[in-house]
């Protein structure tokens, strides 16, 4: 938890030197059961809340948030968050004073109230695939098609996994990524941090779908480009019943 705060603090330039913030849990995630807290002790006592953790514009703000919930969404472990951290509160929490309710229904605090609704119901929906095993499967960055590097989070439980996440907290641009799917074929997007209704830019996404194909790399058997907004995250579902070709030569 204080590792990503840490990260989230950064500017979005520098994140990308210190993504093993985000991912040196994947070390342990998977030999214990952890919950995933954002605590009343990150948000109180000077520490400001978490929309006013992340420096910039509220547009990065807003973005960055939505892109590290969906991270933490698909991460292993259990999921908690301190109350008024659903809508984006801007004060800090004070155990005197009544929740920025209100807020709630402004641009950019709606739409994260919205995101959280939608990764609960997608998470509900695919509990097969949000229930990590045992078996770590892929971790880490992946390899973006312009550079810099990206943070690219493919985090998949078994080489027959159904679920694949894709997030980027350090590029302020969209960017097209190289990335390590758990298997080839078909698979649809079922979650997109950049759309309207979480009020991104509905602009960046996969047109619904990604096709990974059978070419190796980095030692994974399947790869595919992966359309990514800028500061954004996108989840993705296998459908085995979409038959197409994946087979392909050479080596990504």
């Amino acid at each position: 938890m204080n590792d990503s705060l840490r990260y989230l603090q950064l500017d979005p330039v520098y994140r990308q030197y210190h993504h093993n913030l985000m991912t040196f849990a994947m070390v342990y995630a998977y030999s214990e059961n952890f919950m995933l807290p954002i605590s009343h002790d990150e948000v109180v006592h000077g520490k400001g809340s978490m929309v006013n953790k992340i420096g910039q514009d509220d547009w990065r703000k807003f973005a960055t948030l939505r892109a590290f919930y969906a991270f933490m969404w698909a991460f292993p472990g259990k999921q908690l968050i301190f109350m008024g951290c659903e809508f984006g509160q801007r004060r800090e929490f004070n155990e005197s004073m009544s929740l920025e309710w209100w807020v709630s229904d402004l641009w950019g605090h709606h739409g994260l109230q919205r995101l959280f609704q939608d990764l609960n119901r997608v998470y509900r929906e695919h509990r097969r695939c949000g229930h990590w095993t045992a078996i770590p499967r892929a971790s880490g960055g992946s390899t973006p098609t312009t550079p810099p590097p990206t943070c690219s989070a493919g985090c998949a439980a078994t080489t027959r996994a159904t679920w694949w996440p894709v997030s980027s907290t350090s590029q302020p641009s969209p960017r097209h990524v190289l990335d390590r799917p758990p298997q080839a074929g078909v698979w649809t997007e079922i979650l997109n941090t950049d759309a309207m209704v979480y009020d991104g830019t509905n602009t960046y996404g996969n047109m619904g779908q990604v096709t990974a194909y059978e070419v190796p790399v980095r030692g994974f058997e399947a790869s595919a480009t992966v359309a990514v907004p800028a500061l954004g995250a996108v989840w993705l579902h296998f459908e085995p019943e979409q038959q197409v070709e994946t087979s392909a030569g050479g080596e990504a």
